[in-house]
């Protein structure tokens, strides 16, 4: 079995460390099954790293971050932790590991499954068929630009303020992972920003079609206004394959299209950095849903979301893409024969078995015995 492949998980808080217990499974799974193995590595971040440490990452935490080959991360926060300093607020370790590890592309596919198609909140003639992958811009921009802060202005009233920020190279270097990604997918990209309002738009636009005519002419590159996308999605989402956008609008146009699926606890997502002079890219995985405190503990998570997050971590950090196809064909022959957690149950329910995560996450196994 190889193990020179360095993981460290990181559980977080909440339904993280339940999910994550889930996808040790399948992990264990692969050992034994297809000499797939890690060497691991587990440490505490968000909340559960403030309880014990002070601070939402530790330094060796983020060392171990650093030299990992993938980090697989849960969730963090809660409001338990809601009256932390805001330099100490779980999900500032989140961010720590993104800027630290310049996790700049980060990968949101929109997928929806046939057994599924009723749980989506759109028409199912709409969402049938849907896959598209949103590329966010994810360590610039308005969430890192400075100066930021609060202040009383000359009036006496305090107002707040963020910068949105973005360099050329900033914006090239996601958009070329986008046209990359592309050319494996359907060869077309729409990326989009608000270069009707705002400068850093207008570079975006500038920069986006200058990238595309100097080494990606084969892309079919088309642009829109991030507002009219957002109804687009809503509209008619399947017109769309490989989107990119900045930090901002990609977290919001990214959530929106993870309803278009049904669920949140379906849908991982990937974060990656520069290729360094070996190829190797530090990248992060995560589930995209939050740490849901109201179901923690409970037995109650949807473990597909990170399940699928390992997917990609086999997919896109080990090129293991057959070992991810597998994971994935398991995933979907359990939502075929009705296994679903609460999330799930809306639309027709028929023929369908209400399950926890530990019994989710025990039938994905059962699945991919089957498959092997």
């Amino acid at each position: 079995m190889a193990s020179n492949r360095n993981l460290l998980v990181l559980p977080g808080d909440g339904i993280g460390p339940e999910v994550m217990n889930e996808v040790r499974k399948i992990i264990s799974w692969m050992g034994r099954k297809r000499a797939i193995g890690f060497d691991i590595k587990e440490d505490l971040v968000g909340g559960a790293s403030l309880d014990k440490h002070d601070t939402p990452l530790t330094d060796a935490a983020m060392k171990n971050a650093l030299e990992a080959d993938a980090v697989l991360f849960g969730s963090v926060g809660g409001p338990k932790w809601d009256t932390a300093d805001f330099s100490k607020k779980p999900e500032r370790g989140l961010l720590r590991l993104r800027k630290e590890m310049d996790l700049f592309a980060n990968l949101r596919p929109a997928k929806v499954f046939d057994a599924l198609v009723d749980a989506s909140s759109l028409k199912p003639e709409i969402v049938k068929g849907l896959d598209i992958m949103i590329i966010r811009e994810l360590t610039s921009g308005v969430y890192f630009g400075e100066p930021r802060g609060r202040q009383t202005n000359a009036q006496g009233e305090v107002e707040a303020f963020d910068t949105q920020r973005y360099t050329v190279g900033e914006i090239r270097r996601v958009c070329a992972v986008a046209f990359e990604l592309a050319r494996k997918r359907k060869n077309k990209v729409l990326s989009s920003e608000k270069a009707n309002v705002m400068h850093t738009g207008v570079l975006w636009r500038e920069e986006a079609t200058k990238l595309h005519q100097e080494k990606y002419s084969d892309v079919k590159l088309d642009h829109m206004y991030a507002d009219a996308l957002a109804m687009q999605l809503l509209r008619a989402p399947k017109e769309f394959d490989v989107i990119v956008t900045d930090n901002l609008f990609g977290d919001i146009l990214s959530d929106e299209a993870s309803m278009l699926t049904g669920s949140l606890g379906l849908l991982p997502s990937a974060s990656l950095g520069a290729p360094d002079a070996t190829g190797r890219r530090k990248a992060l995985y995560e589930p995209i849903h939050g740490s849901a405190p109201d179901i923690a503990g409970k037995g109650l998570a949807n473990p597909i979301a990170q399940t699928l997050s390992y997917a990609m971590m086999l997919r896109y950090s080990f090129d293991l893409g057959k070992d991810a196809d597998l994971v994935e064909l398991a995933v979907e022959n359990v939502l075929k024969a009705g296994y679903r957690t609460g999330d799930l149950l809306v639309g027709n329910t028929q023929g369908t078995k209400k399950v926890g995560t530990q019994e989710m996450g025990d039938a994905i196994v059962k699945e991919l015995d089957r498959l092997a």
